[in-house]
């Protein structure tokens, strides 16, 4: 057992052995009021002042969310409307000198996922780095993401935003009390992937964010996921006729179960599944609202969280999952055309396919052909350009203000699965980080081969960056992004390289309209 003391009362959790030292875990602590009754579709709620002990010692439950789709043998995961504002901590010790915090934020397309999924044991990673790390938990889906204020009045005009600010309560809480779990709540780093990574982004463009972090890690994330109040409207009233309400009724929706908004969530999710060769993301957070004034790229731009240290990164093959595991369908169109509507979506002229295809041969020294083409159609559209453009947008708020330092990686290592077809694919690199690459979480993507060096490479220098700013370890020379691009390969054996895949980050660079809100 162990105890951790808080501004107002006592945590019980648990020591670990892990490698040999003593971490202190403690599990399912609650950040915030629960988000439901009167508070459904609403900010969260600061705890009150309390004392007394509470038991630390297992995990939370999830927000509500729909199981897996793409896995319907994998156990779903135990949700809790009332409990899930609830996060982790793992820690070396309570007490000595205060610890760099790593606060994780998980992905899932703001639809589904935890903080209490195994891959996210932060235990090894502050046995072996001397971090703080927490895992949060935050309102997905509908409850956290649906647009109400054009229907339901001010009191929801957060309501489109409400998982970002869950954040950002949760950033707050650390502030207050992560000294008690040995933590230094003046140096706090954001880290997450996927949607937690484009969460970060968006949290970088929030004023209400600054000051709560000091450096943030974005995995395979973007700062351009979000809709105009118009298209997260057009949202809202699919939504309303999935659940048999209209606009007159839409007040219903603080009293259905929430089973209800669950089966009408999944209606949504399976429509706009089948419109997409990429990834279907039916919630997005909406700007031109008060907790989200302007597109995150813009707020950087003119300077907010312009001090935050910033790594951004991706992995090589993100569209791999997309292509191979989703079922085709006899009115799909050919791969070309595929890729021309995933290039169309994410900003490019509709003529643009062909010199897409062209600089991507420049590329590979050969032309892409068939999958090979879509897949890199959507890591470029989805992730990998968007990261440039956020990379770029910090080149350009340095130029006027005081700023943070920022970094790029690009991970390429393949993961043996399906015979190799899915590269380096989506989310690989979350066992390097965390450091379980034995797990049986890993086990389908690492297949026993993921090279312990690199992951004891890439969790170093996360801690490292937490720790200082900057991701260089002994054999490991980390340089700043910088004019020239420099990027680090992370791969079997770390390379840095000036402006990788330059062909195409030029093309689209050359042919992208300026991004606009998704309608």
């Amino acid at each position: 057992m162990k105890l951790a003391s808080s501004i107002g009362g006592t945590f019980r959790g648990a020591t670990l052995a892990v490698d040999g030292a003593p971490v202190h875990r403690f599990l399912g602590i609650p950040y915030a009021q629960p988000p439901s009754g009167e508070l459904r579709f609403r900010p969260p709620v600061a705890l009150p002042q309390w004392t007394g002990e509470v038991d630390a010692t297992g995990y939370g439950p999830a927000a509500p969310q729909n199981p897996d789709a793409r896995d319907p043998d994998e156990t779903p995961l135990a949700w809790s409307e009332d409990g899930c504002l609830n996060l982790n901590i793992w820690t070396p010790g309570t007490g000595g000198t205060a610890r760099p915090v790593m606060v994780w934020i998980h992905g899932g397309a703001y639809l589904m996922g935890a903080n209490s999924d195994g891959m996210y044991d932060g235990a090894r990673l502050a046995a072996a780095t001397g971090t703080v790390v927490v895992a949060i938990n935050y309102r997905l889906g509908a409850l956290g993401f649906l647009h109400l204020a054009h229907l339901l009045g001010d009191d929801f005009g957060a309501s489109s935003n409400l998982g970002l600010l869950d954040q950002i309560e949760a950033l707050r809480w650390v502030r207050d009390n992560i000294a008690g779990f040995g933590g230094d709540p003046h140096n706090v780093t954001l880290f997450g992937e996927s949607a937690g990574a484009a969460a970060i982004g968006t949290l970088l463009g929030m004023p209400a964010s600054e000051g709560l972090f000091r450096r943030a890690i974005m995995q395979s994330g973007t700062a351009e996921r979000f809709r105009t109040p118009e298209g997260s409207a057009r949202v809202t009233a699919d939504f309303l006729r999935l659940c048999g309400l209209d606009e007159s009724s839409a007040g219903e929706l603080r009293t259905l179960p929430v089973e209800h908004l669950l089966a009408a969530q999944q209606q949504l999710e399976e429509r706009i599944a089948a419109e997409s060769y990429a990834v279907p993301l039916p919630f997005q957070p909406t700007v031109g609202t008060p907790s989200l004034p302007e597109p995150p790229l813009d707020a950087v731009r003119n300077g907010i969280n312009s001090g935050v240290d910033l790594l951004v990164g991706t992995n090589l093959n993100e569209g791999s999952f997309a292509v191979e595991m989703r079922p085709d369908r006899p009115e799909d169109p050919g791969y070309p055309d595929r890729a021309a509507a995933v290039l169309s979506a994410g900003g490019l002229p509709g003529d643009c396919a062909q010199g897409y295809a062209e600089a991507l041969a420049a590329v590979l020294a050969h032309g892409p052909r068939g999958k090979e083409l879509l897949e890199a159609a959507i890591a470029d559209a989805v992730y990998r350009q968007p990261s440039n453009n956020l990379l770029d947008a910090r080149l350009q708020s340095a130029r006027s203000a005081a700023h943070g330092r920022t970094f790029a990686y690009l991970f390429t290592w393949r993961s043996p699965a399906m015979g190799g077809k899915l590269g380096s694919c989506h989310t690989l690199e979350i066992p390097f980080v965390f450091r379980h690459l034995a797990s049986p979480d890993a086990a389908y993507l690492t297949r026993g081969k993921g090279p312990q060096a690199l992951s004891d490479t890439m969790s170093g220098a996360w801690a490292a960056f937490a720790g200082t700013g900057a991701p260089d370890q002994p054999g490991l020379a980390w340089p700043e992004y910088g004019q020239e691009r420099r990027t680090m390969m992370l791969d079997d054996a770390p390379r840095v390289e000036a402006d990788p895949r330059r062909e195409v980050r030029l093309f689209f660079a050359g042919n992208q309209v300026r991004r606009q809100p998704v309608s």
